[in-house]
């Protein structure tokens, strides 16, 4: 008997399925960072590039180098750290009121059929009420301190995670459940054994979606009702006619938006790793 052809005794690294290689490289860290910074480094060369010509006029978009040099003015004077620190302090808040509060009508609406039934058609009722509408009426109730910012923010936060957290336990296997149910597992024991884990990629989420809606429904707070804060200076720059000063808050929100959901998506793959 002779032996089966060299060709049909083939390795697993010789029938690697085609672009594995492609998505091998684009998975890598270094790839990632510099692939991620190529766009936002086209857009300041852009930038540079017609406010340098000519193109458009500095008094509606000034070059970058006039936002960076009020920056440094902003921070020298301290304000630009006072303006960051009562931004983010107030999204921290209402993010983390809001994400409690959602998590916890998730599971009564997601894990009951009464809640389900009794709560459902009102959330969706006040989730179509734009968050501009609920501004005056939060500040007669509360008036202009921080209370009614840091509800509004709330609110913004609380939708996301409750529609999706919802969503995703009403959606669990019923099969994976029924079978923890015949090993006695019951209640806080079933739901951190199956239904949690379940719902982990969900929660997290609802909670990236929910702390960018914080960031939305912080420049609403702050552009009607504050003294300080980024909002704020986007409002004031604007009677002030400081176009630098408002392409600046513009920035600092991206760059402050984009830092909070990289620390959620950190957590997001410990999390993974741990429950999944």
């Amino acid at each position: 008997m002779t032996s089966a052809p060299a060709q049909s005794r083939t390795t697993p690294d010789a029938t690697a399925r085609p672009g594995s290689s492609a998505r091998a490289f684009w998975s890598r860290r270094s790839v990632r960072i510099v692939g991620g910074a190529l766009v936002p480094l086209a857009i300041l060369a852009v930038w540079q590039a017609v406010t340098v010509s000519g193109l458009v006029p500095a008094y509606r978009l000034p070059p970058p180098a006039s936002v960076l040099d009020a920056a440094v003015q902003l921070a020298e004077s301290g304000d630009l750290w006072i303006h960051i620190a009562i931004s983010v302090q107030r999204v921290f808040l209402g993010f983390a009121v809001g994400a409690v509060i959602g998590l916890a009508v998730a599971a009564i609406v997601g894990l009951t059929r009464a809640g389900d039934i009794l709560l459902s058609p009102t959330l969706a009722a006040f989730r179509a009420i734009p968050s501009l509408a609920l501004v005056p009426l939060l500040l007669l109730w509360m008036g202009i301190g921080e209370d009614s910012k840091v509800t509004l923010i709330a609110i913004g936060a609380f939708f996301p995670v409750f529609t999706t957290v919802s969503l995703a336990l009403r959606q669990v296997d019923a099969r994976s459940v029924e079978m923890a149910r015949s090993f006695s597992l019951r209640g806080f024991a079933l739901f951190r054994t199956v239904q949690l884990p379940a719902v982990v990629p969900s929660i997290m989420a609802g909670l990236r979606l929910a702390l960018a809606q914080a960031w939305l429904f912080l420049v609403a707070a702050e552009l009607i009702a504050a003294s300080m804060g980024l909002g704020w200076l986007l409002t004031d720059s604007q009677s002030n006619g400081r176009v630098d000063r408002i392409l600046l808050a513009i920035v600092l929100l991206a760059v402050l938006g984009t830092l909070t959901n990289g620390i959620l998506s950190i957590v997001q793959k410990y999390l993974l790793r741990r429950w999944i």
